[in-house]
């Protein structure tokens, strides 16, 4: 029989009310403390006795943050996603990082075909007009998906979802990934392609891969030229996985007729709790600092087109995924707090 330990004080951030109420129900005994907003300097002297964090992705969970909390043992992120965790710092203090691997393949996979029906029939700008009480259809002219051909990065398991979506449009599906799997190939109908001739063929690009250094501007201003001209553009993943000169060239040139982003490069100073807009912070380092500042300029100009079409970060935002992200949390806070095998743990590769 597994020993269990004391009960560690818990710390969620960015939370909202229904989430505090399930949370409580879920995790009676231990002592819990929440938070609207991200993480912020001037919280960590209320934190000292936190053993375990709970952020989500607005919280930047950098070394200072993790130097200030003598107690804490683990943090569960509420995403996929941990590139706003230090993770080689956490591991030297030997502290625990988990994560929620799988919680929205089919949420996420639905709106990205959301933004590509929208940009394909023009629904953004229909409404619009029909708003002002125009009915003329004139520059509305749509495209069918049916026989086209959509271009998936990344074939994890959003991309599946995106692709078994693709094959009830009938669409001809291919797919760029490092690893390949024929028999998923076959179950999902798709074809594997490299990146390049990927962005040759496709009508339809959509992306689904993790962010890392490897990622970084996956789409670039060299390869974006490769795309088959008047194909739409979809990305629901990271904002870093594109570079942001690159799709406002695009777009000006008529590479891309469309694009749809549920995520930018510089989102936090878009996409923040508070819906504010936010004062960048200088690095210091000029050329660094002018590169960011063209970057933010650059994606309000995406904002902006009346053939981008932007949403919030909202791509996880059902019901039915948060309560699996709540549930994945807390399976790990409870699996860590038996000493149980962390089975969503995110280790160092080496």
């Amino acid at each position: 029989m597994i020993k269990e330990t004391k009960k560690p004080e818990l710390a969620f951030f960015e939370t909202e009310a229904w989430e505090v109420e399930y949370l409580k129900k879920k995790l009676k005994g231990f002592k819990l403390r929440f938070f609207d907003g991200v993480v912020d300097k001037k919280d960590l002297k209320t934190l000292n006795n936190v053993g375990v964090l709970s952020p989500f992705i607005y919280s930047k969970i950098n070394k200072d943050i993790l130097a200030a909390l003598p107690n804490l043992k683990m943090i569960t992120t509420r995403s996929t996603g941990f590139d706003h965790v230090d993770l080689k710092f956490a591991t030297a203090q030997k502290i625990k990082v988990c994560n929620v691997p799988f919680y929205g393949e089919n949420t996420v996979a639905e709106h990205a075909f959301a933004l590509i029906l929208a940009l394909s029939r023009n629904i953004h700008l229909s409404h619009e007009r029909t708003m002002r009480g125009d009915f003329r259809l004139d520059c509305l002219q749509g495209f069918d998906l049916k026989g086209k051909t959509i271009g998936i990065i990344g074939g994890g398991h959003i991309g599946q979802h995106v692709a078994r979506i693709a094959n009830g449009f009938e669409m001809n599906v291919l797919v760029s990934d490092p690893y390949r799997d024929q028999k998923l190939a076959k179950k999902f109908k798709f074809k594997y392609e490299t990146l390049e001739n990927l962005l040759k063929k496709s009508d339809v690009i959509t992306l689904h891969a993790p962010y890392n250094k490897h990622t970084h501007h996956l789409i670039n201003r060299k390869n974006i030229k490769l795309i088959k001209p008047g194909a739409i553009l979809v990305n629901t993943a990271r904002g870093g996985l594109i570079d942001t000169t690159a799709l406002v060239e695009a777009l000006r040139k008529g590479i891309l007729t469309g694009i749809g982003l549920d995520v930018l490069e510089a989102e936090k100073y878009v996409f923040k709790e508070e819906r504010e807009l936010v004062c960048p912070q200088f690095t210091g380092n000029p050329r660094q600092d002018k590169e960011w500042l063209k970057t933010i300029v650059e994606q309000h100009v995406l904002i902006n087109s009346e053939r981008v079409i932007v949403t919030p970060h909202n791509a996880f935002n059902s019901r039915e995924a948060l309560i699996r992200i709540l549930d994945t949390t807390i399976e790990n806070i409870l699996d860590w707090s038996k000493n149980k095998k962390l089975k969503n743990q995110v280790l160092i590769k080496k």
